[in-house]
C-alpha cells in the first residue's frame, strides 16, 4: 500500500482538520495565513460527576402501568433526575483541552496538508513570497501521548501561543466547579526528579511550558510543551497533583526527544505496517469511495487502537471550543456498534477489545440494572447512554428501557467469536453476556393463551422521542434482537456443549419476528403493533431484522414481499429526517437488497451532505435542503457549531466492505453493493464469519478470481456468482494439494481445515 492524501489550506475551523490518533490522544491539525493550529484531545478526559443510577421506581411492572394508563406524570417521576448540587453538572461528560497555535513568519502562507497513510505522518506545506515551499512534520506517537513537530531552519521558530478550552466554556465549567487553568512558562525540571527517562546523562534539566487543568474529582490533566532547535515536543497525561501531572509529561517528552523525532516516525511505520498488512484492501474505481475507505480505516486506527480508549462518539478528536456534544458518551443504541463496525470484515479484531474489557467491568452494575428492572438476580442491562464507568447519564426513558442495546453489545461479542474463532472469549465472556441480556427479555415477555408470546411494552431506538406515546407492543427492533438471541444462544451452546434453555427454542418458534402493518399493496414491517413508519426517521430499526441481526432472509419466499413492501414505504417516506450516521446504514440494506447502484450513490450523497471540506464527519447537513437534521434556519457551518461524530465515518467504511463481501443467513455473497458500471474491482483479506480471509476479483461483471483461507476450520458457504450454464450453476474448487472439485448449484459449500487455502472459479 503507498497512498497519500492532500487537504488544502485554510482549514479554518477545527473539525475540517487532518486527524491523527492513537486511541486515546487525538489531533486536529487545521488553520489559515501563517498560523497552524493543533487541537489536542483525550479519549478519557472525564468528569465523572453526574448521572443517573438505576431506581427501584424504574421497574418493568411500574412502567407498564404508567404507559398503559397513559400517566405522563407517573413516568416523568420516575426517569426525573433530582437537581444537582450546586456547582455539580447533571450527567458526565469528556471535557475539551484546548490547542497550540503556531504562528510562523508572516511571509509565509499554509497552502496544504499530506498525510501519509502508512505512517501518520501529517506534512504541513507553507509558501514564502519567493514561492518555496517549506515542510513542517507532525508525528503522533501510536504507543504514547506524545506528538513531534518539525519544521526547517529557514523557515523561523514559530511563536506559540496556548489557547485552552476554558477560553470557550470557562463560564460553564466555572459553574460546575472548576478552577481555571494554571498556565506556566519555561518551567524547568531537574533531571534526577524524571524517575525512568531514558539515558538521564544526555541533559541536566528539562523546560516546559503549557498549562494543567484540575478536576473536582478527578486527577489533574497537564499539556505542556517544549520548544527548542528545529522541534516542538508536546504531551498530554495525568498525575494525581497538578505538579505530578507536569512531571508525567516533562517525562514523556525528554524520552521521546531524546530518542529522536525519526525513531518516533520509524515507530510509527513498524506499527501502520503491521495495520495495513493485517487488514482488508480494496480497489475500486470509483475514487470517491476509494478515499473514504482509506481515510475511514485510518481514521479507525486512531479511534480504536487496542491500547487505547474505548471508542466514544468523537473518540480522542475532541473540539477546545464547546463542550462536545452528548458528552462524546457511549451510544449503545447503533452508535459505537457502527463506530466498531469496520473491525469485523476489515479484519481488526483486536480492537474490540477495549470495548468489551470496559463492558464486562460493569458486570455487576448492569446485573443491579437488571434486578431492579424486572427482578431477576442473573440477567444484564445495559442503558442506551453511559459513561465509561456505565453509569447513565439519564432522563431518556425510552432509551433507558431500550434492552436492544443490551442484546446489540452481545452481537458484537458473539460476532468476535464468530469471525475469529475466540471459543475462550465465547467461554468466558460472550456467553454469559448474551445469557444475561437474553434472562431480562424472558422477564418481559409474556405468553398468551395460544401459545405464542409478546413483548408488552418495548420500543423502537428514538422513534416519538421520550413522548408517552413512544412504545408499542412488539417492537420490531426488539423482535430482531430476540430472535437473534435465540439462534446465537442456540448455537454457542452447541460449540461449547452446554445445554440451551428450552425457552431460547420456543421462543425462536412462537414469537413473530417483526410486527407487520397491513395495507392495500400487502403486509410491511411496522415500528410496533399497529403503527407504520409514518415519517422519515433517521434510526431504521423497523428494519434490522434484514440488517444488522439478520433474522430475516429477503430472498424467503415467505417474506420477500414483506420485505419488498417495507422497503417500498422505507423510500417512500424520504430521507427529510435523516442524520450523518443512518446513511450508511441504508446503503446496507440496498445492498442486502441487491440495489448496488443506490448502495453507491448514498454513500456519495453522505460524503457530500455530511461531511465538511476537511472531510469531518458531521452528525447534521453540511448545508440545507437534502434533511432538516440541522438545517434550521440556516445549515452554514460558519453560524453554527459543526457536530462532528465518528459513527457515520466508520459505518461508511463498512458499507463500503459490505459492498464487496457480506453474509446473509450464513452464506456469504460477493460483490452484491458494487455497481455493475465498476468494470474491475478487488479486495483482499476481508474476514468472513467463520475465519475466513476472502481475496476476490472481478472484471466486466464476471468473478474472475476467489481465494479462501480457512483459519480454524468448517464450512465456507457462498452464494454462486456465476451465472447459468444450460440450467445449472457450476463452479470448481482448487485445492492446495492439487485436487479439484465440481459443484452445482446455487449455493457452494466448501470444507476446510484449518490454514488451507482454496480457489473457486466458473466451471469451465
Amino acid at each position: 500500500m503507498s497512498r497519500t492524501y492532500q487537504w488544502t489550506f485554510p482549514l479554518p475551523r477545527t473539525h475540517t482538520g487532518i486527524l491523527q490518533g492513537n486511541g486515546t490522544l487525538g489531533t486536529l491539525i487545521w488553520g489559515g495565513g501563517s498560523t497552524l493550529c493543533i487541537t489536542l484531545g483525550r479519549a478519557d478526559f472525564w468528569d465523572h460527576r453526574g448521572g443517573l443510577e438505576w431506581k427501584p421506581q424504574m421497574n418493568f411492572a411500574d412502567i407498564r402501568a404508567a404507559l398503559e394508563a397513559n400517566d405522563g406524570q407517573r413516568l416523568k417521576q420516575m426517569f426525573d433526575k433530582p437537581q444537582p448540587a450546586p456547582g455539580t453538572p447533571a450527567r458526565p461528560s469528556v471535557l475539551p483541552l484546548g490547542r497550540l497555535e503556531l504562528t510562523f513568519d508572516t511571509r509565509h502562507a499554509l497552502q496544504r496538508g499530506v498525510l501519509d497513510l502508512e505512517t501518520g505522518q501529517v506534512a504541513v506545506y507553507l509558501t514564502g513570497e519567493n514561492g518555496h515551499d517549506h515542510k513542517v512534520l507532525i508525528d503522533l506517537s501510536m504507543q504514547r501521548p506524545v506528538v513531534a513537530v518539525r519544521y526547517p531552519r529557514d523557515l523561523g521558530v514559530p511563536q506559540v501561543k496556548c489557547v485552552t478550552a476554558w477560553s470557550y466554556v470557562g463560564d460553564y465549567l466555572k459553574s460546575i466547579g472548576f478552577a481555571s487553568p494554571e498556565a506556566f512558562e519555561e518551567t524547568t525540571f531537574a533531571a534526577e526528579t524524571l524517575e525512568g527517562v531514558e539515558e538521564p546523562s544526555l541533559y541536566e534539566e528539562v523546560t516546559l511550558s503549557g498549562w494543567v487543568q484540575e478536576r473536582p474529582a478527578d486527577r489533574p490533566v497537564c499539556v505542556g510543551y517544549r520548544l527548542g532547535g528545529e522541534e516542538l515536543w508536546m504531551a498530554v497525561d495525568y498525575g494525581p497533583t497538578a505538579a505530578d501531572a507536569q512531571k508525567a509529561v516533562a517525562k514523556l517528552i525528554e524520552t521521546d526527544r531524546i530518542r529522536g523525532a525519526v525513531e518516533l516516525l520509524g515507530q510509527n511505520t513498524r506499527w501502520f505496517s503491521e495495520y495495513w498488512g493485517a487488514g482488508a484492501k480494496v480497489s475500486i474505481p470509483n475514487p470517491a469511495l476509494q478515499f473514504l475507505f482509506d481515510y475511514g480505516m485510518y481514521k479507525f486506527a486512531g479511534l480504536t487502537a487496542p491500547h487505547g480508549v474505548a471508542a466514544t462518539l468523537q473518540g480522542p478528536w475532541i473540539e477546545e471550543y464547546q463542550m462536545p456534544p452528548w458528552s462524546s458518551d457511549y451510544h449503545f443504541n447503533i452508535n459505537v456498534q457502527m463506530c466498531y463496525s469496520p473491525a469485523y470484515r476489515g479484519n481488526h479484531l483486536d480492537h474490540l477489545r477495549p470495548l468489551f474489557d470496559m463492558v464486562w467491568s460493569w458486570r455487576d452494575k448492569l446485573r443491579q440494572n437488571a434486578k431492579l428492572f424486572v427482578g431477576v438476580d442473573d440477567g444484564y442491562t445495559m442503558p442506551h447512554a453511559v459513561d465509561d464507568r456505565g453509569v447513565n447519564m439519564g432522563g431518556f426513558w425510552t432509551g433507558t428501557i431500550d434492552h436492544g442495546c443490551t442484546a446489540w453489545v452481545g452481537k458484537m461479542m458473539f460476532d468476535y467469536y464468530l469471525y475469529g474463532g475466540d471459543v475462550q472469549f465465547l467461554r468466558d465472556v460472550a456467553y454469559p453476556f448474551m445469557v444475561g441480556g437474553m434472562r431480562v427479555y424472558e422477564a418481559m415477555l409474556e405468553k398468551g393463551p395460544d401459545g405464542r408470546y409478546r413483548l408488552p411494552v418495548s420500543v423502537s431506538p428514538e422513534y416519538r422521542g421520550s413522548q408517552l406515546d413512544a412504545w408499542g407492543r412488539n417492537a420490531s427492533f426488539q423482535l430482531a434482537c430476540i430472535h437473534w438471541l435465540c439462534a446465537a444462544l442456540i448455537r454457542a451452546s452447541e460449540v461449547l456443549g452446554v445445554q440451551a434453555k428450552p425457552i431460547w427454542n420456543e421462543l425462536r418458534d412462537n414469537l413473530p419476528k417483526a410486527a407487520l402493518i397491513k395495507s392495500p399493496a400487502g403486509d410491511r414491517i411496522g415500528l410496533w403493533e399497529g403503527t407504520d413508519l409514518e415519517e422519515s426517521h433517521r434510526h431504521h430499526s423497523h428494519l434490522a431484522g434484514l440488517v444488522p441481526f439478520d433474522v430475516i432472509d429477503p430472498a424467503d419466499p415467505l417474506w420477500k414481499p414483506i420485505v419488498d413492501q417495507s422497503i417500498t414505504h422505507w423510500i417512500a417516506t424520504g430521507m427529510g429526517r435523516w442524520s450523518g450516521w443512518c446513511m450508511s446504514w441504508a446503503s446496507q440494506l440496498h445492498t442486502r437488497m441487491g440495489n448496488a447502484d443506490m448502495a453507491e450513490l448514498i454513500i456519495q450523497t453522505w460524503q457530500k451532505v455530511f461531511t465538511n471540506q476537511g472531510h469531518g464527519t458531521l452528525h447534521d447537513c453540511h448545508f440545507p435542503g437534502f434533511t432538516l437534521i440541522g438545517a434550521g434556519a440556516s445549515c452554514s457551518p460558519t453560524t453554527r457549531s459543526e457536530i462532528m461524530q465518528m459513527d457515520a465515518g466508520m459505518g461508511t467504511t463498512a458499507a463500503i466492505l459490505d459492498m464487496l463481501l457480506h453474509s446473509r443467513q450464513g452464506v456469504n455473497y460477493l460483490f452484491a453493493g458494487a455497481p455493475g458500471t465498476w468494470a474491475e474491482v478487488e479486495f483482499s483479506d476481508l474476514l468472513a464469519e467463520g475465519g475466513f480471509g476472502v481475496s476476490a476479483r472481478r472484471d466486466r461483471g464476471v468473478v474472475s478470481q476467489l481465494h479462501v483461507q480457512s483459519r480454524v476450520g468448517g464450512t465456507f458457504r457462498l452464494h454462486n456468482p456465476w451465472p447459468e450454464i444450460n440450467g445449472v450453476r457450476q463452479a470448481s474448487i482448487l485445492r492446495a494439494t492439487g485436487r479439484r472439485d465440481r459443484v452445482t448449484g446455487a449455493v457452494i459449500a466448501v470444507e476446510m481445515m484449518p490454514g488451507e487455502t482454496v480457489q473457486i472459479f466458473a466451471a469451465p
